[in-house]
Formats: structure tokens, sequence, C-alpha cells
């Protein structure tokens, strides 16, 4: 492993979201049609709600290493603003762009910029993160109804989503009305990213 990576890692390696408790939903089977109708409803509302984030924790793994941090997501239309640090030594790395391209910063050898977010991070740090899909999935959302297949549990809401070669399941909050999941873990071969969300917000807080 290059320094470089050596560094991120070690950025990563500190906290556990194994003990991290997510209350389950107990509540009535709804019919597949209805769920499907929910959803999409839930998809037209959310689509007009650009300016949002998120305050929490997450684990990233692949075949070689795995770490965790506080990340912290400021989403303003297609432009995004993700910081993560690692929380014993408060160092880290944050993450900006749009559709125009990215700029990775925090990190030695100064920032680093490319027209790919996705491509840009796995080439400096080694993770895999579907940063331009995990916008839609940690909402619970669908990037495309067309080219995926949702799994919906008790409540109507999504337990499961299969898009992009990647699964996503789906934890929810006690409160059968809350919009939002409260934790996320998606994977695909040996990529593995597990979001545990503290506190989502309206996207005016800076990370």
């Amino acid at each position: 492993m290059s320094r470089f990576r050596t560094r991120v890692a070690a950025l990563l390696a500190a906290g556990l979201l194994a003990g991290c408790a997510t209350a389950r939903i107990e509540a009535p089977a709804v019919p597949a049609a209805e769920a499907e109708a929910r959803q999409l409803e839930r998809e037209r509302t959310m689509a007009a709600d650009t300016d949002w984030g998120f305050e929490g924790r997450v684990a990233i793994s692949n075949a070689r290493d795995a770490g965790s941090g506080r990340l912290e997501w400021r989403q303003s239309g297609a432009r995004f603003e993700v910081s993560l640090t690692a929380p014993i030594t408060r160092q880290g790395w944050r993450l900006s762009g749009g559709p125009g391209g990215a700029t990775l910063d925090g990190l030695p050898g100064g920032p680093r910029e490319g027209g790919d977010a996705e491509a840009l991070l796995r080439e400096a740090t080694g993770w895999e993160i579907p940063v331009r899909s995990l916008p839609y999935w940690v909402r619970g959302l669908r990037t495309d109804p067309r080219g995926a297949v949702l799994q919906f549990g008790p409540g109507g809401r999504p337990s499961r989503l299969s898009e992009g070669g990647w699964t996503i399941d789906y934890s929810w909050p006690a409160d059968a009305q809350a919009e939002l999941p409260s934790r996320v873990e998606a994977r695909r071969d040996d990529a593995r990213v597990r979001l545990v969300v503290d506190r989502w917000t309206d996207g005016a807080e800076a990370p």
C-alpha cells in the first residue's frame, strides 16, 4: 500500500459501528401496489428538496482495508460537499464537486482534482464509494425506478434496493411517520459502505 493510502487508512481506522443499535419497525404489512405508489410520491416530493444534508458515522471496507469516522454531507442541487473526520485524531478529508468535476482536500500532497468524484476518490484512497448515487440511496430513493429492484418492509418503507450492481439495505426509526432512514448499508462485491445517520439537516449548515 502506498504511503498516501496508508495515511487514509490511518485517518479512518478509529471507532466501530457494530455496536450501534437501530430500532426495528413493527408495522402492518402494506400491499405491494400501495407501497410502490407511496414510494413514487416520496421520490417526486424529495426531488424538489434540493438542499439537504446529514451528520453521522460511516464505516468503509474492501478486500484489504477497513476504517470508520464521522461523516458530514451537504447537498445543494447537483453539488455536494462531504467531510470525513477520524474521531480521535480529528484529521480527515473533504470531497466537493458536482457535474463538472470534483476536488479532494485534506490529504498529503495537496488538493487533487478530477472529472469524476468516484474515480478521484478511488484513485486517491482506494475506497469504492458510490458518490453519484448516495444522494438518492441515503434517503431511500432510486436513481432510476426503471433500472432498480426495490423491496418493501413493514409499513411500506424500503427495506432493500438493488441498483447499479449495488445492494442497499435500510433500517428506519421507530417513528412510523419518519420519512428518512436511520441506517443505510450499501455493498458491491468486496466494497461496503455503512452509514448511521445521527441528524438530518436542511443543507444550510456547512460541514
